[in-house]
């Protein structure tokens, strides 16, 4: 049997902003608390750690993908009452107004707190999503394997 470490793996697999800042708020909180943390990006969750703007693939299915779904934290929007992007707005006027940590500061603390902020090679791959569309502190990409050694020695696991 695996020792686990003080070590926490989250599988990050929603791109929604609700989600999103979950993930972040709860790795940058274990981070904090002194434990190794991993965050593996799957499909939608990519959108979470892709740089800001249309960022699209190289066949017709790749580009149309890209279109509709823009990558970066400016373009997350939540889960439930988006409506059209207004959500998007006023969740985040609702969160400077009451001084909640917007979701770009997140990210730039779980990476100074040295977070892992691994994606997913296969999801890259379907998505046609390059490692030049994901943000300069993004790990390689790996496969499910890696990420299963990563939770098996982890003494907490997350899937969101």
């Amino acid at each position: 049997m695996v020792e686990k470490k003080n070590k926490m793996t989250l599988v990050v697999l929603s791109g929604d902003m609700d989600k999103v800042m979950a993930a972040y708020i709860i790795a940058s909180g274990a981070a904090a608390a002194g434990m190794e943390v991993i965050m593996f990006f799957t499909f939608w969750g990519l959108k979470a750690i892709q740089r800001d703007g249309i960022l699209t693939g190289k066949g017709l299915f790749g580009r149309m993908l890209g279109v509709m779904n823009r990558g970066g934290l400016k373009a997350i929007g939540p889960s439930r009452l988006n409506m059209g992007g207004m959500g998007r707005w006023m969740f985040k006027l609702m969160m400077k107004m009451h001084g909640v940590t917007p979701l770009n500061e997140l990210r730039e603390a779980c990476i100074a707190l040295g977070v892992k902020l691994i994606p997913c090679d296969m999801s890259m791959t379907v998505m046609e999503i390059d490692c030049e569309h994901l943000i300069p502190e993004a790990e390689e990409p790996v496969g499910v394997a890696v990420m299963l050694e990563h939770a098996n020695e982890s003494s907490v696991q997350y899937f969101i």
